[in-house]
C-alpha cells in the first residue's frame, strides 16, 4: 500500500525530521518537562512500568527515542518498525538489544498476536483519516493483549497545518476510535496532558486491553 503521506515521510522532509528529532533519554525528558510539566520517563512509568517483561512493538519508531526510554526503565523485549530507511539506519547505530526493522504500519511483518503490547507515539496523527482504520487493524492484529498510545487529542477529527503542508497532520480521539472499532477492547487508563505554554493543545496517553 502506498499513500501520499508515505511518500512524504520517505523523502527529504522525513530525513530532515529525523535529524531534528534525535534525542537521548535525558534530552527527551527535558523537552517533555518543559512542554507538559512531566518527563516522558514519568509518563511511561505511570502507565506501563508493570509490563517490563512484555514483548513490545513500537509502530513508527523513527530513531528509537521512546524505545530507548523504555529500555532505560527495564523493558528488554523491544521491537520497532519504521518506514524511513534513513531513520532505521540511524536507530540501529544508537541502540543495543532493540530489534528495529524497516516496514510499514499498513502491513506489519509479524504473525497474529506476536506482541504483548503494541504502541504508537506521535504516529497516528500523521495517518490520513481514510487510511487510519488499516493501521489500527494491523496494530490490533499483532497485539495479543495491549494497545498503548500517546497522540494529539481532539474531540473531533481536526486537520492541522504541518510546516506549510496540508493533509499531513491531524488530531483526534484515537483511543475512542480504537474502542469503537474493536468491541473487545476496554480502556484501562487514560491521561490528558495540556501544554504549559498553550493550554488549548492537549495530548492523550491511553492504555487499552483486549477483554
Amino acid at each position: 500500500m502506498n499513500t501520499q503521506q508515505i511518500d512524504f515521510w520517505k523523502g527529504k522532509f522525513g530525513a530532515d525530521y529525523t535529524d531534528r528529532n534525535t534525542f537521548s533519554v535525558e534530552e527527551l525528558d527535558r523537552i517533555y518537562a518543559d512542554q507538559y510539566g512531566i518527563t516522558r520517563t514519568d509518563m511511561n512509568t505511570a502507565f506501563i512500568k508493570e509490563f517490563t517483561t512484555s514483548r513490545v512493538l513500537e509502530v513508527g519508531c523513527n530513531v528509537g527515542n521512546i524505545l530507548l526510554n523504555l529500555q532505560s526503565i527495564g523493558f528488554d523485549k523491544l521491537y520497532g518498525v519504521e518506514l524511513q530507511h534513513y531513520a532505521v539506519k540511524r536507530a540501529k547505530t544508537r541502540t543495543t538489544g532493540i530489534n528495529i526493522i524497516q516496514g510499514s504500519a499498513f502491513d506489519l511483518p509479524f504473525k497474529d498476536g506476536y506482541f504483548d503490547m503494541v504502541y504508537t507515539s506521535g504516529v497516528l496523527i500523521h495517518i490520513a483519516p481514510k487510511d487510519i482504520g488499516k493501521v489500527m487493524d494491523e496494530m490490533y492484529r499483532v497485539s495479543s493483549r495491549y494497545i498503548w498510545g500517546f497522540e494529539y487529542y481532539a474531540d473531533q477529527y481536526t486537520e492541522i497545518d504541518y510546516h506549510g503542508n496540508g493533509d499531513k497532520l491531524w488530531k483526534a480521539n484515537f483511543a475512542g476510535m480504537l474502542l469503537e472499532r474493536f468491541s473487545d477492547l476496554r480502556l484501562v487508563k487514560e491521561m490528558k496532558h495540556r501544554y504549559l505554554k498553550n493550554v488549548n493543545n492537549v495530548d492523550q496517553m491511553y492504555l487499552l486491553e483486549k477483554k
